[in-house]
């Protein structure tokens, strides 16, 4: 089923490659930028790209406003005042956090951040009234931005409300994804850590994008 989808920093590698990874798949996306016009320069740049004339552009609030799953995709530095930008127009909504707790010049050392994990603090935030869900942390963002490249890399999703999860394992999948439910919210801190160790084995190993994969068969343990 098309969803609307609101990519909150869609300019960059990661939103942009989510945004035209969901629009070749059919789902409607508005691109969210602190500038509209930066946004909408965004939007027909990333169709040009994807060959499609769907994604859209405007001033964040406005995309959140206009979609009834809103992803945020900004850096760590940004995270709470775009919170607190966005929470008025939320009420209702699934948030996709994709934050990952990086304070250079330090990315390969864990941070934990306020709350216990990114996601977790945005949930405490929000409030009940917002379905909050973590994902994507682990992903290279040039990949995905490549939509000719088959990206190596399972998703870990985690969130409180079990049906808002699905939604995003099967958008996971629309993107070209593998996802797994991770558990609760509590649980984003293992994505969200995970990224600084990815990062400093990237530089270690000379690695283009490492990721992380879950082995094993769903169903092999039996009941």
């Amino acid at each position: 089923m098309a969803e609307s989808i609101a990519v909150i920093g869609g300019s960059g590698s990661l939103g942009a490659g989510l945004a035209m990874r969901w629009a070749r798949a059919g789902h409607d996306v508005v691109i969210g930028s602190r500038v509209p016009d930066r946004a909408a320069d965004a939007a027909a740049r990333l169709n040009r790209q994807a060959g499609t004339d769907t994604i859209r552009g405007t001033g964040n609030p406005e995309a959140a406003a206009a979609a009834g799953i809103v992803v945020l995709t900004v850096p760590f530095a940004n995270h709470s005042a775009t919170l607190d930008l966005l929470r008025p127009v939320l009420a209702g909504r699934i948030l996709i956090d994709t934050t990952v707790p990086l304070v250079p010049p330090r990315v390969r050392t864990v941070r934990i951040p306020e709350g216990g994990s990114c996601a977790r603090h945005t949930q405490d935030v929000l409030g009940a009234e917002v379905r909050v869900v973590s994902a994507f942390q682990n992903v290279a963002a040039d990949h995905l931005a490549d939509l000719a490249h088959e990206i190596d890399c399972d998703v870990l999703v985690c969130g409180n409300d079990p049906a808002a999860r699905e939604i995003v394992v099967g958008l996971a999948a629309d993107a070209g994804l593998r996802a797994w439910h991770a558990g609760v919210i509590a649980n984003s801190i293992v994505a969200e850590a995970l990224t600084s160790a990815l990062i400093f084995m990237n530089a270690r190993y000379r690695i283009d994008g490492a990721g992380v994969r879950i082995t094993g068969t769903p169903g092999s343990a039996g009941r």
